[in-house]
């Protein structure tokens, strides 16, 4: 008899672990971790944007950009994120943008193109040309695979 039969190590592995069909509910993972996000800082935010006169709103993107609201569902709060990157995107002179993008690393590149597309949903006075703008810049640094990555994450901003 081989010597692998004699051994009863394999009854202890929980099967179940491996399988990729176990659901897991997402409220429970949000209930772990996700109602502490409230979006970006409000005060900072518009701190920066006041110090824009300096040039500081490369802080103001990468402040705005900082705890995003991505695993709560309250809508409000989503809301009042969108708002304040659509504040800090209109700032932005038109030949800052393409460096303000390339500033960013990977995840905020893709986290950039998800508030664009949330502001594409409902646009507001002269805030598409604006956002056309971003996203044209966005798409160079992020390529398409950011946008195919937007368009199926299950959670949104």
């Amino acid at each position: 008899m081989s010597r692998n039969m004699l051994s009863d190590r394999f009854r202890r592995v929980d099967v179940d672990a491996f399988d990729e069909n176990k659901f897991v509910d997402e409220e429970e993972e949000e209930e772990k971790g996700g109602e502490n996000q409230l979006g970006p800082d409000e005060a900072e935010v518009e701190s920066l944007i006041r110090q824009s006169l300096t040039g500081n709103m490369m802080g103001a993107l990468q402040a705005v950009l900082n705890n995003p609201p991505i695993n709560t569902k309250n809508q409000t709060v989503k809301k009042h994120a969108e708002g304040l990157v659509l504040k800090v995107l209109t700032g932005f002179k038109s030949s800052e943008i393409e460096k303000a993008v390339q500033s960013l690393d990977k995840n905020k590149v893709d986290l950039l193109m998800k508030y664009i597309y949330r502001g594409f949903e409902w646009p507001s006075d002269n805030s598409s040309a604006v956002l056309l703008m971003w996203h044209e810049k966005t798409l160079s640094v992020g390529g398409v695979g950011s946008i195919v990555r937007v368009l199926t994450a299950r959670n949104t901003v």
